[in-house]
């Protein structure tokens, strides 16, 4: 059984590579975990375990990390919701079959 707090596993997984790509990211820019956590107001701690991918860590010390890289449009990507195709597959099953002209008369102020 699992636990609501446990992330599943793909979840998990995600988290890894995104802790992996900070790493990266962070090395090839040669900032050490401390300058990191200088620039995104954070302690070393909190650096490492963005880095190892830990599901406790806000995500408020994610967004600052693609900020110092210069990647924080990424995060307004995530969720591109005129992309989202699942969004609009239900939207659209719930347009009307035929759309009807409504019966407004002159007298009620309609064109």
């Amino acid at each position: 059984m699992n636990d609501a707090s446990t992330p599943s596993l793909p979840v998990t997984r995600s988290l890894n590579r995104l802790g992996q790509a900070i790493s990266l990211a962070r090395r090839r820019r040669h900032l050490s975990q401390q300058d990191l956590a200088d620039r995104i107001g954070a302690s070393a701690h909190t650096v490492r375990r963005l880095e190892a991918g830990h599901p406790g860590t806000a995500l408020v010390h994610f967004a600052r990390a693609l900020q110092v890289f210069g990647e924080l449009d990424k995060l307004d990507q995530l969720l591109d919701t005129p992309q989202d195709t699942i969004g609009l597959i239900l939207m659209d099953e719930k347009l009307p079959q035929r759309v009807r002209k409504s019966r407004k008369t002159s007298e009620s102020g309609a064109f």
